[in-house]
């Protein structure tokens, strides 16, 4: 996948910025961290903490416009509107665990309170879905922890080469 840019969608899940109570900061800093890594932003939405409006958005990425990742950020704390996680793991065909314990052990070191995360990962038919934390900085810095593994995950997956490091014969 070293030729070809990712394309990515991005979701923002919100109560408050989707109704304009709060500006949302994280999409400009999400598209430039996309950018950067040389990835394409082919949307992003702010999407009110509701499971089926979180669904209907995934599954028009992942399935219609067949985007590479979808990235979200918000909606994965212990509230009772935060409905992401339950949400993205009503879409998946298979989750992909490694992506968020990851994101919870590294961002643990400096902000105790990431043990709340219940942020999932999985893939839809060739789609990478992972839930970021809903804070701008929270959301940049575990998607710096697990970039590198992003576009060989989605390699495989896709069943476009790629290695895992086993020897399968």
């Amino acid at each position: 996948m070293e030729n070809v840019k990712l394309k990515v969608a991005v979701i923002i899940a919100s109560d408050t910025r989707s109704s304009g109570v709060n500006k949302d900061e994280t999409i400009p800093m999400l598209k430039k961290f996309i950018e950067e890594s040389n990835w394409v932003s082919i949307d992003a939405s702010i999407v009110p903490d509701e499971r089926e409006l979180l669904k209907e958005k995934m599954i028009f990425y992942a399935d219609i416009l067949k985007v590479d990742l979808i990235l979200t950020s918000g909606g994965t704390g212990p509230s009772k509107r935060d409905v992401t996680p339950e949400a993205t793991r009503d879409v998946i065909q298979k989750e992909l665990p490694g992506f968020s314990e990851a994101i919870r052990m590294e961002s643990f070191k400096t902000v105790k309170t990431a043990i709340l995360s219940r942020g999932i990962s999985g893939i839809r038919n060739d789609t990478l879905i992972i839930n970021l934390p809903g804070n701008p900085k929270g959301a940049i810095d575990s998607l710096t922890v697990i970039k590198e593994a992003i576009p060989h995950c989605i390699e495989i997956m896709q069943g476009k080469g790629g290695s895992n490091g086993h020897d399968s014969k």
